[in-house]
């Protein structure tokens, strides 16, 4: 897949429907890196995995900071329309996919399985129900912007009080929000290819994928954790 930061798409259907073609693409070349990553470490070193979490937990924690510095680098640079964006994107997903193992070695196969399937079909249906709905969801994606930092905040509490049954909420909150923005991300693709006239980057995509992805991610890990309470 090519990429030249200096594409027009015109203002059309077809245009439009490319435009949601490759942000979609960016987002699927994302989660597969992340899965690939995830499967490697979870299958082929195991034994390294747990002898991090056991002998070097430094590890795991540095490469979390270092996502976190990285996903801002990777927006700014797709706002910038920068040709160091797609890089960045794709290197913030590999990272991510390390990281991931270490949470997934947590979790029964089948849960983990059940938890992908389901967060890909939510991730489906709230995508199709934000590209198409006419109601602007502008309003609605602040309040869920809202609850996510209260979210963020009881999620920093939990981890002094431990609490399953504030786990357990704080998940199905979770799941409800991220729903919530994908369906808003959706809605803002079709928004801005509207506004710019059909004018639009290639910045713009993988500013938008990184922002699906991201809502995919976080979607799968609620409803692991809610899934996992039957293990």
């Amino acid at each position: 897949m090519e990429f030249d930061n200096n594409v027009i798409y015109t203002q059309t259907d077809a245009g439009l429907n490319r435009f949601f073609a490759k942000i979609y693409g960016l987002v699927g070349m994302g989660i597969g890196l992340s899965a690939f990553v995830s499967f490697v470490m979870l299958y082929l070193f195991p034994n390294n995995l747990i002898g991090i979490l056991a002998n070097a937990p430094m590890i795991y924690y540095l490469a979390i900071f270092a996502e976190l510095g990285l996903v801002f680098v990777a927006s700014g640079a797709a706002r910038k329309n920068s040709p160091m964006a797609l890089p960045l994107f794709l290197t913030y997903s590999a990272l991510n996919g390390f990281t991931l193992s270490f949470v997934l070695l947590m979790y029964a196969q089948t849960t983990v399985f059940q938890a992908f399937v389901s967060a890909a079909l939510v991730f489906g249906v709230m995508a199709i129900i934000g590209a198409t709905v006419k109601k602007d969801l502008s309003g609605m994606a602040k309040a869920l912007i809202a609850a996510l930092i209260g979210v963020l905040i009881a999620s920093l509490v939990n981890v002094f009080i431990g609490s399953g049954t504030m786990s357990y909420i704080i998940s199905i909150l979770s799941v409800l929000i991220f729903s919530g923005l994908i369906a808003y991300d959706n809605q803002m693709i079709k928004h801005v290819y509207q506004q710019t006239g059909g004018r639009v980057g290639d910045g713009w995509a993988i500013s938008m994928a990184l922002s699906l992805y991201l809502d995919f991610i976080n979607l799968f890990l609620s409803l692991l954790r809610i899934f996992s309470r039957n293990d």
